[in-house]
């Protein structure tokens, strides 16, 4: 996506975990800091917030404990938000965009390259091993097979405990 500045988008995924905090890290380290404070691209944070999941019951579905659910849905996902935002911050990166999408993160990542095209996506990683990537799927992975842009995966090193 090419701003109306002629900027080309980094997007960086974020979510609750560390893996993704550190990759936005980096991103800001290894993008941003060398070209304080003229950045040559727009940096746009993207989450993706699970779908509602409605309840099953007799009759219709229960609408309190439905907008209970669509409450904390929100919550989480300003919170997700809000901590990305003050990162940047604490690197004196103020002009982030910030997009929220509801769905699967393997699906919404793909959508939102669709729609943004930015010139890189990049994710962190959580560092499962083959067999939990094959049971629990793997969000880094599916994008840098599906996404239709650059797709950087940066891992977080191992604590040396």
């Amino acid at each position: 996506m090419v701003e109306e500045g002629g900027k080309p988008v980094i997007m960086v995924a974020v979510d609750d975990s560390s893996h993704s905090n550190y990759a936005l890290e980096w991103t800001l380290d290894y993008f941003c800091a060398p070209f304080a404070p003229n950045y040559p691209f727009k940096l746009m944070l993207i989450h993706a917030r699970p779908s509602l999941i409605p309840f099953a019951g007799p009759g219709s579905p229960d609408t309190v404990a439905l907008a209970v659910q669509e409450m904390e849905r929100k919550k989480k996902a300003e919170k997700v938000t809000d901590k990305a935002v003050e990162i940047c911050s604490k690197r004196s990166v103020n002009d982030v965009a910030v997009q929220v999408m509801d769905g699967d993160p393997r699906n919404v990542m793909t959508e939102a390259v669709d729609k943004f095209h930015p010139a890189i996506l990049v994710l962190g990683s959580h560092g499962y091993g083959a067999i939990k990537r094959a049971v629990l799927g793997s969000v880094s992975d599916y994008c840098a097979h599906h996404c239709s842009c650059t797709v950087m995966i940066v891992k977080k090193p191992k604590s040396k405990h």
